[in-house]
């Protein structure tokens, strides 16, 4: 299994680090070439405005977005959740608008306010997850389709998912937390296993294909 990091900024290292301990070999994404063959992708925190520019930049904006319509799962975290958001406040104009949210960037002030807390995750079991805060955005509004997976104490929403796509405001990255990078490659496997069967259904075996 192949899964790929979106790796033009940000800290997608620490995302390539997370996939190889649990057996996954990881792709670092930085041309449109560089999508073919993987059955996911991560897209990492860092700085939204220099990913958004270094993704026009490689002409990676309709292949990432073609790569999502296929039903290939997409992770964001922090600068990811905004990138796949479909309405950013202020009126920014959405990157990859494949998250039916709307987020408010740097919901929490300067990088001094960063912070740490634990988190329900029911999706992923019942130990809870250590979530990173990291000049964090903050989900303010959900569509119809997308599920709410993890909320602060205070209800404010920090994880989500719609379909195929997951995003988190925190870096789970970076405490060292890999069941949603596992989540991701249990549904990468998904994906590609019915393409698999269809190839194989199309192209019979030398046996399955002679005269009885």
């Amino acid at each position: 299994m192949k899964i790929g990091v979106l790796a033009v900024q940000g800290d997608f290292a620490e995302h390539v680090a997370m996939l190889r301990s649990i057996g996954v070999e990881p792709v670092e994404v930085r041309l449109p070439e560089h999508l073919e063959g993987i059955g996911g992708l991560c897209l990492p925190g860092g700085e939204s405005t220099a990913m958004r520019r270094l993704i026009e930049r490689w002409g990676l904006r309709g292949p990432l977005l073609d790569f999502a319509a296929t039903g290939a799962p997409l992770f964001g975290t922090c600068a990811g959740m905004i990138i796949m958001a479909k309405d950013i406040d202020g009126g920014e104009e959405p990157v990859l608008p494949l998250l039916d949210v709307t987020v408010h960037r740097n919901a929490f002030g300067r990088q001094l306010d960063s912070f740490e807390a634990e988190l329900t995750v029911p999706v992923l079991g019942d130990q809870p997850i250590h979530g990173v805060f990291i000049r964090a955005p903050i989900v303010e509004r959900v569509g119809a389709g997308v599920d709410v997976l993890a909320s602060l104490d205070d209800g404010r929403i920090v994880a989500v998912r719609e379909r195929n796509i997951i995003a988190t405001a925190f870096h789970p990255e970076l405490a060292g937390e890999p069941r949603f990078h596992r989540l991701v490659a249990t549904m990468a496997t998904e994906h590609q296993e019915p393409a698999e069967g269809s190839a194989r259904r199309r192209h019979p075996t030398r046996r399955e294909g002679l005269p009885r």
